[in-house]
């Protein structure tokens, strides 16, 4: 039984440091960078959305006067967590906030270009959906008290998408997993390695090895091994503690070179993973994995990530960007955390004011110059998935990709429709 191919090309330059150096730069560059790109593209759509309107800055804002301003918006939030207060927590009385989430019914939004700042008010902009480092346009008018009193709100919107191919009679699928923990309590090796037997077709009757030979790549988004965090506490580790680390990575080594002798396969670092903190991760040293590295079929890649199959886009994170959004503000589920930072054309808005980030003097990496088709986060409590439609026609498939140690469940998708269905591994015997 042959098994099906398809074309992959990465995207994944932009997401890679190189050869910048770190000179004490501030963060303030990358903002400005990000301003002026988001402003360059706002400016383009004002005269289709308000034509009759004239566009200001903070500082030429007169009292009365309606107009549009763009510039980055500012969170102030009363709960947000403070490094201050960290450094004197064991001398404070009062017990600091651990919250899941930091919203407060006081926060309140500001709106910064290089002119000046100024407080916002209004019912069409609600600071409980927006977060610090949002570039947006905005109708409005300065009041009495010195606010601006926003009458309507313009986002960037879903960026134009690369033509979807036309169906295709064969199926292909792409896997993706994440949270497999290798290495962690939760972690199940049964299930695992059930998971590698399907994919590789090594598991069932004719029928599911048939479906198996339809699975063109698989991609692995994050958190894939777990090294206790006793042994990261910055002390010198023993060669007992050194080798228990490295048993994790080897584990993960030989379930991984069962995929890459047969097909295509993709692998992010996520939060747990022996990568760099901030965002973006970059690939995991081939070194690490000298058994898969082997075979061409094994890419270390980075987080974000994004890349093509059969022309059919890719853009997908570990979870951190879509976990901090859910921090800072609010949503009914994270598919639409997941369609905000694609409206507002941006992977991680939150960076590098609450999610580490490098700081770039030049660019905004994580802006979103083309529109996926699928777009997946990693780590995520549980499976959802939805299609959004954008003002011009782009159809994103959405999926929140959950944690497999805890879950059993894998993603199924396939290219000749973006449709999708689960995976379920178990291992419980039923009494």
């Amino acid at each position: 039984m042959e098994r099906v191919q398809c074309s992959y090309h990465s995207e994944d330059e932009a997401f890679k440091i190189g050869k910048e150096t770190y000179r004490g730069q501030q963060y303030s560059q990358i903002y400005f960078a990000r301003l002026h790109l988001m402003r360059t593209l706002l400016y383009s759509l004002v005269p289709h959305w308000k034509p009759n309107f004239p566009v200001c800055t903070v500082l030429g804002l007169e009292e009365g006067k309606e107009c549009v301003i763009v510039g980055t918006l500012y969170k102030h939030m009363k709960l947000k967590p403070c490094i201050l207060d960290e450094y004197s927590k064991e001398r404070s009385v009062v017990p600091l906030v651990k919250s899941h989430n930091f919203m407060h019914p006081d926060d309140h939004l500001v709106l910064e270009d290089e002119s000046g700042r100024v407080k916002l008010s209004g019912n069409p902009i609600s600071p409980s959906e927006y977060v610090t480092g949002n570039v947006v346009a905005l109708l409005g008018k300065e009041s009495g008290a010195g606010d601006f009193l926003v009458l309507e709100v313009l986002d960037a919107g879903l960026p134009p998408q690369i033509e979807f191919p036309l169906k295709s009679r064969e199926d292909k699928y792409v896997v993706i997993v994440s949270g497999l923990s290798v290495g962690s309590s939760n972690s199940n090796p049964l299930q695992v390695q059930l998971l590698i037997d399907h994919i590789t077709g090594h598991l069932g009757d004719e029928k599911e090895q048939t479906i198996a030979s339809q699975i063109t790549h698989v991609v692995f988004a994050g958190n894939s091994v777990e090294i206790p965090r006793r042994l990261l506490n910055g002390q010198n580790s023993t060669s007992k503690d050194l080798s228990r680390m490295a048993e994790s990575i080897k584990e993960l080594d030989i379930l991984l070179s069962q995929i890459a002798a047969g097909l295509t396969l993709d692998i992010m670092p996520g939060p747990s993973d022996p990568s760099n903190f901030s965002l973006p991760q970059q690939p995991l040293h081939r070194c690490l994995f000298p058994g898969s590295s082997q075979y061409n079929t094994f890419r270390s890649c980075t987080n974000p990530h994004c890349f093509e199959l059969d022309n059919v886009r890719f853009l997908g994170t570990s979870g951190q960007n879509i976990d901090d959004l859910e921090k800072y503000s609010d949503a009914k589920d994270k598919l639409e955390f997941m369609e905000r930072t694609l409206r507002w054309r941006h992977v991680a808005p939150t960076a590098p004011n609450t999610l580490g980030c490098y700081p770039y003097t030049d660019r905004d990496p994580f802006f979103i110059e083309s529109c996926p088709h699928v777009y997946f986060v990693g780590n995520q409590d549980k499976y959802e998935t939805r299609v959004i439609k954008g003002s011009e026609g782009q159809l994103v498939r959405l999926i929140c990709v959950p944690k497999f140690s805890e879950t059993g469940v894998a993603i199924m998708l396939n290219l000749r429709d973006l449709e999708c269905h689960t995976l379920s591994f178990g291992t419980q015997l039923s009494s």
